[in-house]
């Protein structure tokens, strides 16, 4: 799995269809914004290594995770970030796990943080999404697991 982590001072994400725009997910104040990547060999298990990695993580101010001052995170799919455009002018997406392998990992990394008792937010799998957010520091962290 992969995750680009961004500490913010607010995000939301909206999704756009035929009917309109409609935030699906805020977070307010200091916490997580949560880019989630799947590839092919992700297992459940990987998915709950990263929930525990970003709940601990001590990257907010004062060098605090997000358990230390129970700061909200907002995670969100994304297959591009196992995008490879090395050769050629448009990328591939071979590395990238598919909606069906990925989306109940996706589901599982924040089920697992809900456990561990954060309070999450969520875009919508596979729709087409409008990501805000205000990078405090800016402070962006890459996790490969």
């Amino acid at each position: 799995m992969r995750a680009v982590v961004q500490r913010v001072d607010g995000a939301s994400v909206a999704v756009t269809d035929g009917s309109g725009t409609e935030t699906v997910g805020e977070i307010m104040g200091e916490g997580l914004c949560v880019l989630v990547g799947v590839t092919h060999e992700d297992t459940p298990e990987k998915a709950a290594q990263l929930a525990r990695k970003l709940w601990s993580l001590r990257i907010l101010e004062g060098e605090k995770s997000c358990s230390d001052v129970n700061a909200p995170l907002l995670v969100i799919s994304q297959f591009t970030l196992y995008g490879d455009a090395r050769k050629g002018r448009r990328p591939t997406w071979n590395a990238a796990a598919p909606g069906p392998v990925a989306e109940p990992l996706v589901d599982e990394v924040v089920a697992r943080l809900r456990e561990l008792g954060a309070r999450v937010e969520t875009g919508r799998f596979g729709a087409s999404m409008r990501v805000s957010l205000t990078n405090q520091g800016p402070f962006t962290v890459l996790l490969d697991l």
